[in-house]
């Protein structure tokens, strides 16, 4: 059963994008299956720094084939501009797949997204205003709109149609906001129809084959678990399920056919937008992990939170998701510290808690409880062994997995491709 699960175990931006670029050689297909382009990854080929946000990081592996799954809600102009960009830079990006059951987002969800942000005021909850939490509410709703429906004008139309029924009503009368045409949204959409064909295709059967034939699938989650609907810290989540379970739901292959479940995990945390954030650091050692790490969103451009590394968070991920292994990434930028604290349970009203509370309140009240570690001076960027390490290092990662609960299998040493450790084969 050559499938594989590859996710985020913190709250995003935990460097997916290089575990699945290293894989990528690999594996016969990479899917997304959830999100949109709210998640981006960084992927860094010798001197080349590619900024993925809706593709899947396969794309550059050139024999491997990309695919956006059914979970996945697509701004077609986004992706167009993305295979544009990727094109003129000499990639191939011809074998992309697309699932016809993708939902699509629309100049209405876009609009809708960020009039309601800005109408919610010290409530917002931090969305990237790009239209993917209406495109998913219209999905939930049975008024969405799919891939396939670019195909067939008539049916594209009567569900413009119905969408903006009830939209504009509530962009005019809430929002005080102009009425949106459904001729020039129609006219936008059906403008893709003819670039978008090619891809088009039964990804559900097409990924189903692939692994009966024994071909390598790798299923590549946007986001992170405590951004998880469902899992996640709500309501401060994205629309989706980047869970392990969404790799599922979003592609249409069963879990009986998935081997391995990965967890990407920093080696401190960080999130972008509004919520609780225990280990969040407001001093000048958050503002060094930021700086040296160069913790700004790929896709947002917003500047991300940073704190210690919460191994209680690292649990829930592993329990939620059944995860087999761990990638642990950016252990480069703690290189300097003297002392290094790792967040092992919370206080909560004067308890000790070594799980996460399922409570809101509690979760908004918790309090990190540090034990900390020694840390090193050591240039770690050229290590290519986990004995090459320096001592001090070892025992951070050690440390870490015995508090995580499943194994570190590869460390990330620096951005390339190549400034990887990999103690374990995913494979």
């Amino acid at each position: 059963m050559p499938a594989l699960v590859l996710l985020g175990a913190q709250w995003g931006d935990e460097g997916k994008g290089k575990a699945t670029d290293l894989l990528g050689g690999s594996v016969d297909y990479v899917v997304r299956y959830q999100g949109g382009n709210n998640a981006g990854h960084t992927v860094v080929v010798g001197d080349q720094k590619y900024a993925l946000h809706l593709l899947p990081s396969g794309i550059l592996s050139p024999g491997c084939t990309p695919v956006i799954g059914n979970g996945v809600v697509v701004d077609p102009a986004v992706l167009l501009s993305e295979l544009s960009g990727l094109a003129e830079r000499g990639v191939d990006t011809s074998k992309l797949l697309i699932s016809g059951n993708a939902h699509l987002i629309t100049p209405y969800h876009t609009t809708l997204d960020k009039v309601s942000e800005r109408f919610l005021g010290k409530r917002k909850i931090g969305t990237t205003g790009r239209g993917i939490g209406p495109a998913y509410a219209d999905k939930i709703n049975r008024v969405g709109i799919r891939v396939q429906d670019l195909f067939d004008e008539s049916i594209l139309r009567q569900k413009v149609e119905a969408a903006l029924d009830s939209k504009n009503q509530v962009l005019a009368k809430l929002y005080n906001r102009r009425a949106i045409a459904v001729d020039q949204v129609v006219e936008e959409l059906l403008g893709y129809a003819d670039q978008l064909s090619g891809y088009v295709a039964d990804t559900t059967l097409v990924l189903n084959n692939a692994i009966d034939r024994g071909q390598v699938v790798l299923f590549e989650g946007g986001q992170g678990t405590l951004l998880d609907v469902d899992h996640g810290t709500y309501p401060f989540v994205t629309s989706s399920n980047p869970t392990a379970g969404g790799a599922c739901t979003g592609t249409g292959v069963g879990p009986t056919k998935i081997s391995r479940v990965i967890g990407i995990l920093k080696a401190y945390t960080t999130r972008v937008g509004a919520g609780p954030f225990p280990t969040e650091l407001l001093d000048e050692d958050g503002e060094k992990l930021r700086t040296i790490g160069g913790e700004r969103g790929v896709t947002t451009g917003r500047d991300r939170r940073c704190g210690w590394f919460d191994a209680v968070i690292a649990r829930y991920a592993t329990r939620v998701n059944g995860l087999t292994d761990f990638f642990l990434t950016k252990l480069d930028v703690l290189t300097g510290w003297e002392r290094i604290p790792v967040c092992v349970a919370y206080e909560i009203d004067g308890k000790r808690v070594e799980e996460l509370p399922y409570s809101q309140t509690d979760f908004h009240h918790a309090t990190p409880i540090y034990e900390t570690l020694p840390g090193w001076s050591e240039d770690i960027t050229q290590a290519k062994t986990f004995d090459d390490l320096p001592k001090n290092a070892q025992k951070y990662v050690q440390a870490l997995e015995e508090m995580s609960g499943a194994p570190i299998s590869a460390i990330g040493v620096g951005p390339g491709r190549d400034e990887t450790i990999q103690i374990n084969s995913f494979l």
